[in-house]
């Protein structure tokens, strides 16, 4: 696995966010998200092309990182994508740090905890949209000594000798209305100098705002009891609402049953979020495996995440396989591909959509029965047009429920109760 070598330094200024007021919900910090592909005139077919590939670069990294991966995994794309190959941010959030304030645009990332940003003098950092911050430039930035809490919360850090200072916090980081603004003072985060590697050439964001549950990410550092986010489609334009502190009335205007599992901590791998996933059913068919496959092992491999960094679901490659027989079995097309699993639809029925088997996914207390457009999409290639599955093998033993099972549900995760809820929502009036 490549590896990132930043250094850590300490924002004494103020974190810039657009924030609810008081009487719209309580003081809750919103901003929104928007999709890096969003702005570039790609056509449906290249965003879900991209969108997949991506899933297969994050599912090797996270997997490596649990030590969950197999030599035999069919994840055989790269952890870490190189030059003119597809990096794994996915959604972006906006804010402003210094004095004055400098604006950064960074991943929104549940799988890590580190807050990052590309910095000046960067002597080996890849292209981004924004000017790169410049620590110079503010007047209240300082850097994190080697002894500070901050800097022993990393796993690989050491003292660096640096222009900044000789007791220089180095360390090594592997890999995502009625409003005013919010000042956060103290923010620990990341001075990325050596970055090369980790995006494409052509990268919109500048780092990473880890939403983990670390003492390092942003809702930990905010003290806030929760937070939740709502993705609209993954083909629009529109922003997605993220919000930090619990509104008053986060669910009131909910149609449908509020879903709610618990969240499971892990002590080998305490950044993730582990959910209870119980079984999966595809139409008439139950998958004939044991809780145990989805479940998180005492070695602290295996288990279930929900992961914001990842586009479409990925399951151990003996769950995959069993859906993607039961969806054969069911869908009465001929198969063109197995991974994404893709079926032809004639001329005479393209651009209508196709019958096919629901698929539900069964946690501890809570359902997902994904509508349609949550794990099916329609392409056209060559002139032969396919409807596809969104959901791959992970090629390792954990599975990973990704942004486009999430699309149009405002998932909900309270950090005080350690539980996670959703609810299906127009994600555009959240």
């Amino acid at each position: 696995m490549k590896k990132l070598t930043l250094l850590l330094a300490l924002l004494t200024s103020a974190l810039a966010i657009s924030c609810i007021d008081a009487a719209a919900g309580g003081g809750a910090i919103r901003t929104q998200l928007t999709r890096p592909d969003a702005s570039r005139g790609l056509t449906r077919r290249q965003l879900l092309r991209r969108m997949a590939r991506r899933s297969k670069a994050r599912a090797s990294r996270l997997l490596s990182a649990t030590g969950s991966s197999s030599s035999s995994s069919s994840a055989s794309a790269p952890t870490v994508p190189g030059k003119g190959q597809v990096a794994d941010n996915e959604y972006l959030i906006s804010f402003a740090v210094g004095t004055p304030p400098q604006p950064v645009q960074v991943t929104l990332d549940t799988g890590s905890d580190l807050i990052w940003t590309q910095c000046q003098p960067c002597p080996s950092c890849y292209d981004q949209s924004l000017p790169y911050y410049d620590p110079s430039l503010s007047a209240t930035w300082s850097v994190l000594p080697c002894n500070s809490s901050s800097c022993n919360q990393l796993d690989l850090s050491s003292c660096g000798t640096h222009s900044w200072g000789s007791n220089t916090c180095v360390y090594t980081y592997f890999y995502g209305d009625q409003s005013g603004d919010a000042a956060v003072p103290g923010l620990a985060f990341g001075c990325g100098l050596f970055n090369n590697g980790l995006y494409s050439d052509n990268a919109t964001g500048s780092g990473i705002a880890g939403f983990g549950r670390g003492a390092l990410s942003l809702p930990s550092q905010l003290k806030v009891d929760n937070f939740s986010y709502c993705f609209t489609d993954i083909t629009s334009s529109t922003p997605s609402p993220v919000l930090l502190g619990l509104p008053a009335n986060l669910y009131g205007g909910a149609t449908a049953a509020v879903q709610t599992t618990s969240l499971i901590q892990s002590s080998d791998n305490p950044t993730f979020y582990y959910l209870s996933l119980k079984s999966i059913t595809v139409g008439s068919t139950r998958l004939a495996v044991p809780e145990s496959a989805f479940a998180l092992a005492n070695n602290g491999s295996g288990g279930t995440i929900i992961d914001s960094g990842t586009s479409v679901s990925l399951l151990p490659p003996l769950v995959y396989g069993q859906l993607h027989d039961a969806f054969v079995s069911q869908v009465k097309l001929p198969v063109t591909s197995d991974e994404p699993l893709c079926f032809a639809v004639s001329s005479a029925a393209a651009g209508k959509k196709q019958e096919v088997p629901k698929l539900v996914l069964q946690f501890e207390g809570a359902t997902l029965d994904l509508p349609r457009e949550n794990y099916v999409y329609e392409m056209e290639q060559g002139g032969q047009s396919s409807m596809c599955i969104a959901v791959m093998s992970s090629g390792g033993d954990m599975s990973i429920i990704g942004n486009y099972q999430q699309q149009n549900l405002h998932v909900l995760y309270d950090l005080a109760g350690n539980k996670l809820s959703f609810v299906p929502a127009d994600c555009d009036k959240v």
